[in-house]
């Protein structure tokens, strides 16, 4: 499939047909190291995240004199602002205050409204990681995040979408980010508040999800705001999740 004949979401709508007539073609491979990975869905209709949904990570902001919520808090990135697994990440003009926040996301494969909790995890068609690159004084100049979240090239997503029969629990996988090659988050996905299935089911109860949704599901502790360790031009992110890959990002100075 290329940009011209369809679009991801067309692909994500008869993903079994799909995949299978994919396996079963005689296209030709190419070595990784020799191919530029672009974000393996730039065209969802929605691009959503949780706030504060890792335990440790709401722990650290609460002894920030920041309240831990006591629903799912849910803000939107632009689709304007993805970029792929090792495109450049820019740092604004208008702020020194870049974060990093590494990201398991899923992919929604079925288009659903009012999901069962125990039906939810068969509307994903697959999983990837996120960097959900944030400005922290435009994310908190409003209460909805949208400004400080939706920056353009700051929706990293990639390398790949890993389809959910690939992935025995997704909520069981080690994540972890580095920035230039130091540790700065380490955490098992299993410490979300809210599991997969209650997201689904509580957006679900909202809004219909279509086919090519992006969903990420919150960040482990660790993000630079703690200690203002903000990124600068030059530094390298790289996110790594257990069965999944990776994806790394520099970051460059606005033009």
């Amino acid at each position: 499939m290329t940009r011209g004949d369809a679009s991801m979401r067309r692909f994500l709508t008869d993903l079994p047909a799909q995949k299978a007539e994919a396996e079963a073609a005689a296209e030709p491979a190419y070595p990784l190291s020799s191919v530029h990975l672009e974000s393996p869905i730039d065209d969802p209709q929605k691009f959503l995240g949780i706030g504060m949904n890792y335990q440790a990570h709401a722990d650290e902001a609460a002894k920030a004199g920041i309240p831990i919520p006591k629903t799912q808090l849910w803000f939107n990135k632009q689709v304007s602002s993805i970029a792929g697994p090792t495109d450049e990440v820019v740092l604004p003009s208008v702020s020194d205050q870049l974060d990093y926040e590494g990201e398991l996301a899923y992919v929604i494969g079925t288009r659903c409204r009012k999901v069962k909790r125990e039906d939810a995890l068969s509307m994903i068609a697959g999983y990837l990681i996120c960097n959900d690159f944030s400005v922290r004084d435009w994310q908190h100049r409003s209460p909805t995040y949208t400004l400080g979240k939706s920056f353009d090239t700051h929706g990293v997503v990639g390398p790949w979408i890993t389809t959910a029969d690939e992935v025995l629990n997704a909520q069981n996988l080690r994540l972890r980010l580095f920035v230039n090659g130091k540790e700065k988050q380490s955490s098992m996905t299993d410490d979300l508040i809210y599991k997969i299935e209650d997201q689904i089911a509580h957006l679900s109860t909202v809004m219909t999800l279509e086919p090519g949704d992006v969903i990420t599901t919150g960040t482990p502790a660790g993000v630079a705001a703690v200690d203002q360790s903000w990124l600068k031009a030059g530094d390298v992110v790289k996110v790594e999740i257990e069965g999944l890959g990776s994806i790394e990002n520099t970051i460059i100075a606005d033009s």
